[in-house]
Order: structure tokens, then C-alpha cells, then sequence
């Protein structure tokens, strides 16, 4: 029986919503586009004790975190690891693929399936950035439209800009291969592209979202608006859309297209200027939203308007004034397990429950991953760490299973109860730190970080 995300919050704890979706055995890979994966070994027993730290990185850990954390820390991954594999890993009708889902009710969504598989990267596993993709891209419609979700049709809602930055994503673990793109694929994902920037009703070079729904920010409707108003330039999709667009420069380098990666790059630039013009307030020192049909600003603060640090394409200047002055503040962002998804002076922010999916306060791990990024991309170093620390903290010591989402203001866990989905990047943001790599960098060399440095290895057969 399929049911949808409300119904299933609304529903007794965890162990009762997985009985009813549980016993799906975890199917073997089919009609993969590149290579079939390999085994890999067997992880660690859960009841194992974690090995001594050995590397630098893992001293540095050890030395932040404590030994009971340290052990705790090695429990929680192969946890999580047992439940991605036994319920996040399904097959559905239809589909000869395995698809991947962090949630326990059968739907698969858009930059929820970016960033679980990059926490699957830390494993070097990278067969499910393919296997959701093409389904989705198999189903795009001839004007380039992809809706949001497999199981619902959301015909108004497209796919949100992570389709190219998941393409890198698992090319980078699977020896640079790109060649299965050429041709349909490749050309689907520009379209897909190029019906991204026909949401510009008033040509200015910036597309409007569909709704805060549709920008994954569920409630956030006086900033993005209700379902389909079309009216909200959001600095988070001219920030997702620049970063698709260098993306898809590096496939097309990949692929010798050398004219698209010079067209790809001058755009992703073009969009980055168009942002600093339109959605830069010199007197709050902020990115902001721009409502289109108004042609002013949304002067709500939200997480979102910090993700021009992980596109990198704020000036070092105007980073300096929204970090130091937002980002930072205690009566804003800053709060005791941040990133708040609301700033602290909105008045619609609150903490919210567990029978509701609150984007106006509490914190979520997408933003809070991208942030964290940002503050690196910017020197900001120290904070970056500071945020790593206490969102490990929030998800390890405050919370006996991961949580969908967080109280910015105690760390108590909201949302799904033993989520196995995209807040498990809390357990190696602060690896990520000490081994100085970034899963999310388009150009760097893969590391499969948690193999590397902790030993630990997800089983996919």
C-alpha cells in the first residue's frame, strides 16, 4: 500500500510505519547506463566496537567528539546503513530498477535524491545516481518538463537544478564515465535546462518557482508562495541553477562539446551577475527573493538566501556582510543547533512538530549541508566547524535515531522518525572538515571518505 508523507506523519512511531512498507528485499541493479556496480565488503557487526582513529582526520575527530561518541558515531553509520539497504533501496512496479528513497513510504523525490546519494558517496557507492535519473529523465515530457516526484505527478512542479550536479556525482566514483549520456540523455538534461529558464515571465534572466512547495521549503509560503503562483525569483534557484549550469560544463567537457561548456560557463556567469543585481539589498546587507509581478523584493529571511555561498557567486565583500551580520546572529540564524530555516525576526517562524514537515524555524539538512560548504568556499572555516560540531552533537548525542528534520532551538527530532535520508550527511560533515574534502565540489577528486578514514563499507548485494 502506498501512502503519502502527511499520512504517514499522522501515523503511530516508526516501527509501525515501517511494517507497512517493510519486506521489500533490496533487488540486484538492473538496466544500469554505466557499469554495473561492484560488491563491496561486508560492514562492520553493529554491535563491533569502532576502531582506533589512525589517520589525521579521524584524530582530529576523535579529539572533537569524545570516545563514547566516537563509538556511537560508528553504530549510527552501519544503523543507517541497514536501513537505507532494507528500506530505502525498493523496486516498484513497472520499474526493472532499484530506486532510491530516504523515505518509508514509496516516493521518490528531486534534491532528496541528490544529496542521499551523496551520502552514499561516502561509501563510493554510485549506481543509484543513475537508477532514479533516468527514470526520471525517461518520463521527461517533449518540452523538457520532469515532475518533481515519480509517484505523484506534480505536472506543474519541475524537477528542481540537481539532475547535472548528480550526473557528476556519481561519474566522479565510476572512473569519469560519461559516455552512456551522449545523445538522448544528454540532450534531455539540456532541455530540461532550457525549460528551467521559460519560468522567466518578465525576461529578465531569472526564472520564478512554482511555489515553496516545489522549492522543497514546504511551508515557507510568504516567502515562495503557494502552489502555483509563479511570481518568486528565489536566490536558491539562481543559486541551484548556476551550479547545474557549470555542471553541465563539466559533462559537456567530458563529451568533447566544447562549444556547449563555453555556452554552459558564460551562463552560469550571466545568471551569478543577474543575482547580485536583482537580489542584493545593500541597506539589510542580504540576498533576497524578488517577487516578479511586483518587481520588489521578498524581504523574508530565510536559509535559502544564504545559498549563493554554495554557488559561489557572491563577492567576497557582500559574503563578509551577510555572514557576519545574519548568518551568525544569535537573534537570526545562529541559533542553539542552526542553521534555522527562518530567521528568529520572521513572524511566521516557530519550531513546529513531528506531524508536520516546518520549514519556518526548524533546521534541515540540504541547507544546512549547503551552507556549511558555503562558509568553507568563503574562509569561514571556523564557523563551518562550529556548525558541523553542533549538528553532530544535535543528530548523535541529543537524538537516539536520525530525524527527518530538527528544533533549531533544543535539537529535539522532528519530522520521520528513524530517517535513514538526507540528514545522514550530519554523521561525516565533520569527517568531511578534518579530511578537508567536499563531496558536493563539481571539479575535485573523489574520496570515498567514510571507507577511507573510518573503515566502514556499505554492502550492495
Amino acid at each position: 500500500m502506498t501512502i503519502n508523507r502527511r499520512e504517514f506523519l499522522n501515523r503511530s512511531a516508526s516501527v509501525l510505519g515501517l511494517a507497512a512498507v517493510g519486506g521489500k528485499a533490496l533487488a540486484q541493479t538492473q538496466s544500469m547506463p554505466p557499469a554495473a556496480a561492484p560488491a563491496a565488503a561486508a560492514a562492520p557487526a553493529m554491535g563491533a566496537m569502532a576502531p582506533a582513529p589512525a589517520t589525521p582526520a579521524t584524530k582530529l575527530l576523535y579529539a572533537d567528539v569524545g570516545e563514547k561518541c566516537w563509538q556511537d558515531l560508528h553504530m549510527r553509520l552501519v544503523g543507517t546503513n541497514s536501513d537505507l539497504k532494507n528500506y530505502g533501496l525498493r523496486t516498484i512496479p513497472g520499474v526493472k530498477q532499484t530506486l532510491l528513497t530516504g523515505y518509508p513510504y514509496n516516493e521518490f523525490y528531486d534534491w532528496d535524491l541528490y544529496f542521499e546519494n551523496m551520502y552514499l558517496s561516502y561509501y563510493g557507492v554510485w549506481p543509484y545516481c543513475f537508477t532514479n535519473l533516468t527514470e526520471f529523465l525517461d518520463r521527461q515530457k517533449p518540452d523538457g518538463f520532469i515532475s518533481r516526484s515519480l509517484i505523484k505527478d506534480r505536472p506543474t512542479q519541475h524537477f528542481k537544478p540537481f539532475l547535472a550536479q548528480l550526473v557528476v556525482l556519481g561519474a566522479k566514483q565510476n572512473h569519469d564515465d560519461y559516455g552512456w549520456l551522449k545523445g538522448n540523455y544528454y540532450d534531455r538534461l539540456t532541455k530540461y535546462l532550457v525549460k528551467w529558464f521559460s519560468y522567466d515571465y518578465d525576461n529578465n534572466g531569472l526564472p520564478v518557482w512554482n511555489s515553496c512547495d516545489a522549492a522543497g521549503t514546504d511551508n515557507q509560503w510568504s516567502r515562495a508562495g503557494c502552489l502555483d503562483d509563479f511570481q518568486v525569483e528565489g536566490v536558491d534557484l539562481a543559486s541551484y541553477l548556476i551550479r547545474e549550469l557549470r555542471a553541465m560544463a563539466v559533462i559537456g567537457d567530458h563529451l568533447g562539446h566544447t562549444a556547449d561548456v563555453h555556452a554552459f560557463n558564460a551562463h552560469a556567469d550571466k545568471v551569478a551577475k543577474l543575482m547580485n543585481q536583482y537580489f542584493w539589498d545593500e541597506e539589510d546587507g542580504m540576498y533576497y527573493d524578488r517577487n516578479e509581478k511586483t518587481n520588489r523584493l521578498v524581504k523574508v529571511k530565510s536559509a535559502t538566501c544564504f545559498m549563493p555561498f554554495f554557488a559561489q557567486a557572491a563577492t567576497a565583500e557582500r559574503a563578509q556582510r551577510t555572514i557576519t551580520q545574519h548568518l551568525l546572529s544569535e537573534n537570526e540564524f545562529w541559533t542553539e543547533y542552526p542553521v534555522a530555516s527562518y530567521a528568529k525576526t520572521e513572524p511566521d517562524y516557530y519550531q513546529g512538530s513531528h506531524r508536520e514537515c516546518n520549514w519556518r524555524g526548524s533546521t534541515w539538512a540540504p541547507t544546512n549541508y549547503m551552507i556549511f560548504q558555503g562558509l568553507r568556499k568563503y574562509g569561514y572555516n571556523e564557523a563551518a566547524k562550529d556548525l558541523a560540531t553542533r549538528l553532530f552533537q544535535m543528530s548523535v548525542e541529543k537524538n537516539a535515531v536520525l530525524r527527518e528534520y530538527y528544533n533549531a532551538e533544543t535539537g529535539g527530532g522532528l519530522g520521520q522518525t528513524r530517517f535513514w535520508g538526507f540528514t545522514a550527511l550530519y554523521y561525516a560533515m565533520l569527517l568531511e572538515y578534518h579530511a578537508n574534502y567536499d563531496a558536493s565540489d563539481l571539479k575535485a577528486k573523489f574520496r570515498p571518505i567514510v571507507t577511507e578514514q573510518l573503515g566502514i563499507k556499505f554492502e550492495t548485494t
